[in-house]
C-alpha cells in the first residue's frame, strides 16, 4: 500500500477534481460516511451520544458530515465549532450550514469561558469525533484550539479522528504542541507519512484507510514513493539442497570484549534459514563464542595489542572469499572503533567483490570516507540506526529524527545503496527512490545485540534467493515479527536479542505458512 505526504495528497485531490470531475463535496461526503462506517463498526450508532469537534476547515466540514450521519442513524448529536464559522468556504460551509438547520450545532468555542458546555458535553457523550486539524498542521497548536485538545484528551472518552489525529504533523508524525489521542483514525485517499510514523502511529489508535473515490490509478501512482513494507513471499527451500544452496556467508566482527555481535550476526543467519556461516574474528574471542554457537565454522584472525583485528588480515580475508566462494559478506559488528580494525573494514568495503552488508562499527568506519562506496560494483547495504546516519550523512541526530524519510531517501540515492534506518518502524530505500516504512517490531527490541541479529536475518534472505532489496525489506519484517512473538509470550519488558534469535525459526514458519494473513496483520484496514 503507497504511503503519502501531504502535498502528495493534495495533488491527487486536485487530479481527482479537475480531471474526473469528482466535486469536493462528493469527496466530503464520502469522507464523512467513511468515518460514519468504523464508528458504527467500533461502537455502534443507535442510542449513543456523541461530541464532535469541528475546525473551520475541510477536516472540519468532514466532522460535521459525521455528525448529520450520526444523527439520521439514531444518536444524539452535540457539535462544536472551534473558531470563528465566518471561515467555513466552499464544501466545508456547505455542510455547516445543513448542520445548523438540523440543529445539530451546539455553539462555539472561541473563548475560555465557551470551553464550560464543552467539557460538560464530553461527560455527556459516549465518544468524541475529532475533525479540528487535517493534515495541513503549520506551526504549533496554541490557545483555545490546544485547550480543546487537552480537554479532549482529560475526557477519557473514545475518540474517532478524522484524517489524522489533530496535533499530529501528516508528513512527520510529530506532536506539535499537543495532540488527540484517538481509539481510531480514518485518513482518505492513502495513508499518510504522518499517520505511520512514530508517535503519530501510537496517537492514531486502530488505522482505517478509505480511498473516498478516487481512481486506482491515482493511489497507485509511480510517482508516490513510499509504500508500507509488504515483503514478498519466500522462494521456496530446495528440497535436495545443501548448506551451500542457502547461501555462504562470511562474518568479519569481534574485538576484544565485543563477543555479542559477532556472535548473533553469524548465528541468526543460521537461525532465519541461512545455509553456511563463517565468522572471521580476533583469535582470543573465538573460544568463547564457539561455545555457544558451535553451529558457525570459524576462522581465526591476527590481532592486535588492542585485541582487535589487525589490519594485515586484508588479504587473507579477499583470498577467503575467493577461495570459499563466499556469496556474501558482513562487514563490521562489534569491530570496536580500533583504528587498524577501521581501516581493515574501510579496505574490505572497497576490495570484497561480493554483496556486503555494512553494520554497527562498520559503519562508523565508513563515515570516514564514504566515497569507497562509487569503487563496489556488488550491491551494498547499510543498516544504520539514527547516531550512525548522522555520522554517515554529516548531520546531527536531531536532524535525521525530525526528518528520518527525507535523510534514507538521500542516503540510499546518494551512497548507491541499499539502507534501513533502524528505529519504531523501521524505514528501507533504495537507489532509485523507493522507500518502505516497516510496520513489525516492538519497544522491546531496543536491546543491545538486536540490531545484530536483524544483519544476519537479512543476508539469510539472500541466501534464500532475494535480491538486495527484497531481502532487506524481508529480513526487517522477520526480524520485527521475531520481536512481536517474543512480546506475546514474555511481554517487551525484559526482551534480549537472544529472545529474538531464538525466535527467528518460528517467524520465518508462521511467514512462509501464512504469508498474506500475516502482512494482513500490519496493514491499515480499506473500507
Amino acid at each position: 500500500m503507497k504511503v503519502s505526504s501531504v502535498e502528495e495528497i493534495k495533488r491527487l485531490d486536485s487530479i481527482a477534481v479537475e480531471k474526473y470531475g469528482i466535486d469536493h463535496l462528493l469527496l466530503m461526503e464520502n469522507a464523512g460516511n467513511a468515518v460514519y462506517s468504523v464508528i458504527q463498526k467500533e461502537l455502534g450508532v443507535f442510542g449513543k451520544k456523541f461530541v464532535i469537534i469541528a475546525g473551520t476547515g475541510n477536516n472540519g466540514g468532514d466532522a460535521l458530515v459525521v455528525a448529520r450521519k450520526l444523527n439520521s442513524g439514531g444518536a444524539s448529536v452535540r457539535a462544536f465549532v472551534v473558531g470563528d464559522p465566518a471561515k467555513f468556504s466552499g464544501p466545508a460551509l456547505k455542510n455547516y450550514d445543513i448542520a445548523l438547520k438540523i440543529g445539530l450545532v451546539s455553539g462555539t468555542i472561541k473563548e475560555n469561558e465557551d470551553l464550560e458546555e464543552f467539557r460538560s458535553s464530553l461527560s455527556w457523550c459516549d465518544a468524541v469525533v475529532d475533525g479540528l486539524f487535517g493534515t495541513g498542521l503549520s506551526g504549533d497548536i496554541t490557545g483555545i484550539p490546544r485547550a480543546v485538545i487537552e480537554e479532549t484528551n482529560l475526557a477519557k472518552k473514545p475518540v474517532f479522528s478524522v484524517d489524522i489525529p489533530s496535533g499530529i504533523g501528516g508528513n512527520d508524525g510529530k506532536v506539535h504542541g499537543s495532540a488527540v489521542q484517538a481509539c481510531c483514525t480514518v485518513t482518505f485517499g492513502l495513508p499518510k507519512l504522518g499517520n505511520l510514523l512514530y508517535p503519530g502511529y501510537k496517537y492514531g489508535g486502530k488505522l482505517y484507510v478509505s480511498h473516498i473515490s478516487f481512481p486506482q490509478e491515482l493511489y497507485d501512482s509511480d510517482e508516490i514513493k513510499v509504500e508500507i513494507n509488504e515483503p514478498p513471499e519466500l522462494p521456496p527451500r530446495v528440497p535436495w539442497g545443501h548448506k551451500g544452496t542457502f547461501g555462504k556467508l562470511l562474518v568479519v566482527a569481534g574485538a576484544r570484549n565485543y563477543y555479542g555481535a559477532p556472535y548473533f550476526s553469524s548465528l541468526s543467519f543460521l537461525k532465519a534459514g541461512g545455509g553456511y556461516s563463517r565468522l572471521a574474528a580476533p583469535k582470543s574471542i573465538i573460544p568463547f563464542i564457539a561455545s555457544k554457537a558451535s553451529e558457525v565454522v570459524y576462522l581465526p584472525m591476527e590481532e592486535n595489542e588492542n585485541g582487535a583485528l589487525s589490519s594485515s588480515n586484508k588479504k587473507k580475508i579477499l583470498e577467503l572469499i575467493q577461495q570459499l566462494e563466499i556469496d556474501f559478506v558482513i562487514l563490521g559488528p562489534g569491530v570496536s572503533l580500533d583504528n587498524e580494525a577501521q581501516s581493515l573494514i574501510r579496505d574490505l568495503i572497497a576490495e570484497a567483490d561480493v554483496p556486503a552488508i555494512v553494520d554497527g562499527d562498520g559503519l562508523t568506519a565508513l563515515s570516514a570516507d564514504v566515497s569507497l562506496l562509487k569503487s563496489r560494483k556488488k550491491p551494498t547495504i547499510l543498516t544504520p540506526h539514527s547516531g550512525e546516519m548522522a555520522r554517515i550523512m554529516n548531520m546531527s541526530i536531531s536532524e535525521v529524527e525530525s526528518k528520518r524519510i527525507d535523510t534514507v531517501r538521500m542516503a540510499a540515492e546518494n551512497l548507491k545503496s541499499y539502507v534501513v534506518l533502524k528505529g519504531a518502524h523501521s524505514i528501507v530505500a533504495y537507489p532509485d527512490g523507493k522507500e518502505f516504512i516497516n510496520m513489525s517490531g516492538n519497544s522491546g527490541m531496543a536491546t543491545a545485540g538486536s540490531g545484530d541479529v536483524l544483519t544476519g536475518t537479512v543476508a539469510a534472505m539472500m541466501g534464500l534467493g532475494l535480491e538486495p532489496g527484497e531481502a532487506l525489506r524481508t529480513g526487517v519484517f522477520l526480524h520485527g515479527l521475531s520481536g512481536d512473538l517474543v512480546a506475546a509470550k514474555k511481554g517487551e519488558d525484559g526482551m534480549t536479542a537472544e529472545d529474538i534469535l531464538q525466535n527467528l525459526p518460528e517467524a520465518v514458519k508462521l511467514f512462509r505458512d501464512n504469508h498474506k494473513n500475516v502482512l494482513k496483520n500490519y496493514m491499515p484496514e480499506i473500507i
